[in-house]
């Protein structure tokens, strides 16, 4: 019997209480998917724990809702959701 797959979702980090500074997650590219920003930040663990999260959750995607897996996120965009704070930091410029 399945009993779930407890686990797939990651407790938020550690904040200081006042503070609402999200945590930078670097990326190759110039873009990258929500759905994919939430397992590189270990948020979720895959892709069938990511849906669900983006189906149960509120979230924000700088500032505004959207639960679109597929939302092109570039740098300097901010995502929150299940307590989770995270910015987008492209690569550097060449």
């Amino acid at each position: 019997m399945n009993a779930g797959r407890s686990g797939s979702l990651r407790p938020p980090s550690r904040r200081t209480e006042g503070t609402t500074e999200p945590r930078e997650v670097p990326i190759r590219g110039e873009m990258i998917r929500l759905g994919q920003l939430l397992k590189l930040a270990g948020v979720t663990d895959d892709g069938g724990s990511t849906k669900a999260l983006l189906a149960t959750e509120r979230v924000l995607v700088n500032g505004e809702p959207d639960a679109r897996r597929g939302r092109q996120l570039r740098s300097g965009d901010t995502v929150a959701v299940a307590g989770h704070e995270l910015r987008v930091i492209g690569p550097p410029s060449a």
